[in-house]
């Protein structure tokens, strides 16, 4: 089980450490890298091209403004991308979204919310749990536990 993570920029490392907590949390092995679709677009060519033979199952692609990458991922492989986008200092991430979802016909990109990377993380966990039946195991249990800790709040507020 391996994901990596694709930012942009490092500036968005400090959105981007909450999914990778989540899947190392879940045991799953990631690799974080900084490449710019504008910036290094050879780079980000051949990370993608080689995604898969290198042992990569789902690319999370994390951009702000423009937010290209995950989309520029998404044409060169045919792993699932998961679009992160970052909030950034013009529109509040809107252009980000907006850059992610707004993909053509043929080549998708799952998109979470902007500063999304907890369900990002979820979402490549999901979809690898089609494959790794633990990890289905792993959902299960961590959805209970978020059951249980909104139950205790609700009763800390009826208590009152």
């Amino acid at each position: 089980m391996k994901v990596a993570i694709i930012m942009g920029s490092d500036s968005d490392y400090n959105v981007v450490e909450k999914g990778e907590k989540i899947l190392k949390d879940f045991g799953i092995e990631v690799q974080v890298r900084v490449i710019s679709a504008h910036r290094t677009p050879n780079r980000a060519m051949e990370f993608a091209k080689n995604a898969e033979e290198n042992g990569f199952e789902v690319i999370i692609g994390a951009a702000g403004k423009a937010a290209h990458l995950p989309g520029v991922l998404a044409s060169l492989t045919v792993l699932p991308v998961i679009g992160l986008p970052i909030k950034s200092s013009t529109m509040d991430g809107l252009d980000s979204l907006l850059s992610i979802v707004q993909m053509p016909k043929g080549i998708p990109v799952a998109t979470v919310a902007i500063n999304g990377a907890e369900n990002a993380a979820l979402l490549a966990i999901q979809i690898l749990s089609v494959k790794y039946p633990e990890l289905r195991e792993k959902l299960k249990a961590f959805r209970e536990l978020q059951e249980k800790e909104v139950i205790k709040k609700d009763e800390g507020f009826l208590n009152r």
